[in-house]
């Protein structure tokens, strides 16, 4: 039962790093684009139309990203297949 348990706590532990750095990771991502949209719209105002679209394309998919590890997560927070490996040894 300790070994249970060490795995449970050891998925929770997982689980909050998965979620930390896709979140630190989506957030820098879309700052550092943002500011490099800032940058270009500055220097060449009429590629701003061609560029804002391509911003908010990236955008989604460096959420989609996160999002994706966030479900990773969530499938280890609830049915966790680790833990149901180990108790069908037992």
């Amino acid at each position: 039962m300790e070994f249970i348990a060490n795995v449970q706590g050891l998925t929770a532990i997982a689980i909050g790093i998965i979620i930390g750095l896709g979140a630190l990771g989506a957030c820098l991502g879309i700052a550092i684009m943002g500011s490099k949209f800032l940058e270009s719209a500055a220097r060449q105002p009429e590629l701003v139309p061609m560029l804002q679209g391509r911003m908010f394309l990236l955008a989604g998919l460096i959420d989609a990203a996160f999002i994706i590890g966030l479900a990773v997560a969530l499938y280890f927070a609830t049915g966790n297949p680790l833990l149901s490996a180990l108790q069908a040894a037992h």
